[in-house]
C-alpha cells in the first residue's frame, strides 16, 4: 500500500490476487466508482467481432443473485447511475452516485463480473438493440469513416475491425461466448477498481477487498501483436453525398513513448477544439471551406494513430488536403518563435486544468492510469512534462508527422 505525504493523492493498494486499488478522496457530495479492464475489441477473435462491447452491453442484464431490473435499480433508486464503455483496448464499467452509498455501488460491480450469467431472453433482445446501433452509426458517415479508416490503416490485424462489429457477427454471439469473455479478460491482475469519493480511502479499500477479494481468475494472456505496416492510401468512396468527409492520418508511436507529450501538444494547436486552432482558422474562419475540423491522437499499447477530419463542400475535399499538409509541413521546418509557442503551451495547459474540473472524468483517468502504467499521471505531472518543452520539440513532432506517410479516406 502507498499513501503519498500530499492529502489530496490518491491511495493505491494490490490485493494478494493481483487486482489493482486507487482511491482519492474527494471534497464532492458525488461518488465515482469503477472498475478498469484491461480488455477491448482488440482481444477478440475472428469469428466474435463486437463481443467486447455486447458483454458492455448485457453484463447488466441479471446475475445468480439479481435480475436486470434489480441491476438497474440498485443505483437509479437513488439517483445514481451504472453504466459502461468499450474502446479498443479497455472497458470501463462504472458507478456515480450521492456520496454515502460506497458499499453499495462496490458490492454490485463485483456482483455483475463475478456473476454474471447473460440470460437467454435478455441476449436475443439486448442483440437488436446493438444492432440497430450498429445500422445508426453506420448511417452517419462523420462518424463511421473513422471506424473504415482503421480499417484501412491497421489492416491485417485486430485493431482494423469496427468496435460495435458488425449484424451478422453480433447475431452468432450468445450468453456462453460473453461469459468466456469475462472469465479471461476481466480477472484481478487485468483490472483496476478506481474510486473518487469523500469517504476514508482506507475504509473503500477495506470494502473493495471484501467483495473483490474472492475472485481468482487466472492471469490474462492478452497475446496482442503489432498490427503490420501498411502501404500509403489515398481513397475516395462515392456514395452521391453532398458533403465529402475526408480524414487524413498517419501510424505513429504507442501511449509509452515519451514523444507523446509534444504531440499531444501539436495535436491541440493543430484542431483542438478550441476555434482559435490553427486548422480551423486557415479552413473555416480565412477561407470558409469546411464546416468542422478537428485533429486527434489515438495512442494504443504498441502503436498509435494521428488523424485530421474535415467536413467540406465536394469540390473543397482536394484544397483543404492541400492547406492541411502546407500547415504541417510549415511547423516541421520553423521553429516557432519561443513567445508563440509559450502562447501555445499555457493555452493547452489552461485546458487541461479546465478539464480536470470533471470529476467524473478525472476518475476515469485515474484508473486508466493505474491500468496502464502502473501508476497515477495526473495533472501536475502531465503539466509539468508539458512545461519542460521547447519550441524544437514541438518542431520536431511535426517533422515526424510531416515525414510519415499520410493517409487518405473520403467519404462523399
Amino acid at each position: 500500500m502507498h499513501n503519498p505525504n500530499s492529502s489530496d493523492m490518491p491511495l493505491t493498494a494490490t490485493l494478494p490476487n493481483g487486482l489493482r486499488i486507487i482511491v482519492r478522496q474527494t471534497h464532492s457530495a458525488v461518488s465515482y466508482i469503477g472498475v478498469a479492464v484491461g480488455a477491448g475489441s482488440r482481444d477478440e477473435s475472428p469469428e466474435h467481432h463486437g463481443l467486447a462491447h455486447f458483454v458492455e452491453h448485457t453484463i447488466f442484464k441479471g446475475t445468480t443473485a439479481r435480475r436486470s431490473w434489480h441491476i438497474s435499480n440498485r443505483m437509479e433508486s437513488i439517483g445514481g447511475e451504472l453504466n459502461a464503455y468499450t474502446s479498443k483496448e479497455e472497458t470501463l464499467v462504472y458507478t456515480n452516485a450521492p456520496a454515502g452509498y460506497d458499499e453499495r455501488a462496490i458490492e454490485l460491480l463485483a456482483d455483475i463480473i463475478a456473476n454474471s450469467i447473460f440470460p437467454q431472453r435478455e441476449i436475443d433482445r439486448e442483440r437488436e438493440v446493438v444492432i440497430e446501433e450498429i445500422n445508426s452509426y453506420l448511417d452517419s458517415p462523420a462518424d463511421s469513416i473513422y471506424d473504415e479508416f482503421e480499417e484501412l490503416i491497421f489492416a491485417g490485424s485486430p485493431l482494423a475491425h469496427n468496435i460495435l462489429g458488425s449484424p451478422e457477427s453480433v447475431r452468432r454471439l450468445n450468453g456462453a461466448d460473453c461469459r468466456a469473455f469475462l472469465d479471461r479478460f476481466y480477472t484481478p491482475s487485468n483490472m483496476v477498481v478506481y474510486a473518487s469519493t469523500p469517504t476514508d480511502p482506507n475504509k473503500i479499500i477495506r470494502l473493495i477487498e471484501k467483495y473483490f477479494e474472492p475472485m481468482h481468475f487466472p492471469a490474462t494472456d492478452a497475446a496482442r501483436t503489432t498490427p503490420p505496416a501498411v502501404e500509403a492510401f489515398d481513397k475516395v468512396i462515392d456514395r452521391d453525398g453532398h458533403q465529402a468527409h475526408t480524414i487524413l492520418g498517419c501510424r505513429i508511436f504507442g501511449r509509452d513513448d515519451a514523444r507523446r507529450f509534444p504531440l499531444f501538444l501539436l495535436n491541440n494547436y493543430l484542431g483542438g477544439p478550441c476555434m482559435n486552432s490553427r486548422l480551423n482558422q486557415e479552413l473555416r474562419e480565412k477561407r470558409g471551406l469546411v464546416y468542422t475540423v478537428d485533429s486527434n491522437v489515438a495512442l494504443l499499447s504498441d502503436c498509435g494513430l494521428m488523424q485530421i477530419y474535415f467536413g467540406s463542400d465536394v469540390e473543397a475535399a482536394d484544397k483543404c488536403i492541400r492547406i492541411v499538409r502546407r500547415e504541417i509541413e510549415r511547423l516541421a521546418s520553423d521553429t516557432l518563435p519561443q513567445r508563440s509557442f509559450d502562447n501555445i503551451l499555457n493555452q493547452y495547459c489552461g485546458q487541461l486544468l479546465v478539464s480536470s474540473d470533471n470529476r467524473e472524468n478525472m476518475a476515469m483517468s485515474m484508473g486508466k492510469s493505474l491500468l496502464y502504467f502502473n501508476k497515477v499521471q495526473d495533472i501536475r505531472d502531465v503539466t509539468r512534462r508539458l512545461r519542460a518543452l521547447s519550441p524544437a520539440d514541438l518542431r520536431d513532432t511535426a517533422e515526424l508527422i510531416a515525414s510519415s506517410p499520410l493517409c487518405r479516406l473520403t467519404i462523399r
